[in-house]
C-alpha cells in the first residue's frame, strides 16, 4: 500500500492508474478503523481495480463542544489494517493541506432542508462539514465509485443528494451495517462507551427489532409499539 499526504502526489499517482484504464473506488474515513471500515474496503474491491482509503479527521464537521480534539487517532494501527485488507492507496492529508486558507474562509457545500432534521437538527453545521470535505475528496481522488455504510443513513442520503445535484460523476455504493456480538453498530466512537454504559446503548437496537417483529407479525397498533419502545428506552436511562 502506498501512502500519500499531499493532493498533488495523490492526483499524480491516480492519473497514471486512470490512464491504464483502472476503475477507482474510494472509502472516506476519519481513521480509528474497525471491521466495518474493512467491509467497505472489501466491497470497493469487488467492483474496482484500485481502492483508495482516505483518513482525515475533519474539524469542519465537528460542532462546538464536540470531540474533535479527543477523536481517536490510531494511524499506525490503521495502516496495518489497511495493508492486510489489500487497500492500494492511503490518502492522509493534514489540516493545512485540506484547508490551506483556514476554516473561516473555506467555501462550503450545503444541502438545505434534508440536513435540518434528525441528526442535523441537533448538530448544526455538521452535514455542511461532511458535504464540503466529501466533495473535496471527490475532486481530489476523482473516484468512479465511493462506498458509505448504512449506519450513518442520513449522511448517505445527503451525499447521494449532493452528487445528484452537483452532477458529480461518482457512483455511491451503500454497505450493510456491521455489528458487535451484542448488536451495537460498529463505530469509531464506541471507544468512548464505558463498560457500565454498554448494556444501555444496545437497548435502541433491541427496541427497533421488537417493533419490526411486531409489525411483521401483523400488529397494527403502531402507537402502542412506539410507546412500549419509549418506556424501555427511558427505563434504561
Amino acid at each position: 500500500m502506498q501512502i500519500y499526504h499531499t493532493i498533488q502526489g495523490m492526483r499524480r499517482e491516480l492519473l497514471a492508474s486512470r490512464k491504464q484504464g483502472s476503475k477507482i473506488g474510494l472509502v472516506a474515513t476519519m481513521g480509528n478503523l474497525h471491521d466495518g471500515h474493512i467491509e467497505l474496503i472489501n466491497l470497493a474491491r469487488k467492483t474496482n481495480h484500485v481502492v483508495v482509503c482516505s483518513i482525515f479527521v475533519n474539524e469542519l464537521q465537528f460542532g462546538l463542544n464536540e470531540d474533535w480534539d479527543r477523536y481517536p487517532r490510531t494511524f499506525s494501527t490503521d495502516c496495518e489494517r489497511l495493508r492486510a485488507s489489500g487497500c492500494d492507496y492511503l490518502f492522509c492529508p493534514d489540516d493545512l493541506e485540506m484547508y490551506p486558507n483556514g476554516l473561516a474562509t473555506q467555501s462550503r457545500v450545503i444541502c438545505p432542508v434534508m440536513t435540518d432534521t434528525l441528526c442535523g437538527a441537533t448538530r448544526p453545521g455538521h452535514f455542511e462539514g461532511v458535504t464540503t470535505v466529501v466533495s473535496k475528496l471527490f475532486n481530489i481522488i476523482q473516484p468512479d465509485e465511493s462506498v458509505f455504510g448504512l449506519k450513518d443513513y442520513q449522511q448517505l442520503a445527503v451525499i447521494r443528494r449532493m452528487v445528484e445535484d452537483l452532477c458529480l460523476p461518482v457512483k455511491i455504493i451503500s454497505a450493510p451495517i456491521c455489528r458487535e456480538p451484542d448488536g451495537l453498530a460498529m463505530s469509531s466512537r464506541n471507544a468512548f462507551i464505558t463498560e457500565q454504559e454498554r448494556p444501555r446503548v444496545t437497548i435502541l437496537k433491541n427496541c427497533l427489532d421488537a417493533i419490526a417483529a411486531g409489525i411483521l407479525s401483523g400488529k397494527t397498533q403502531f402507537t402502542e409499539l412506539e410507546q412500549d419502545a419509549i418506556k424501555k428506552i427511558e427505563g434504561a436511562g
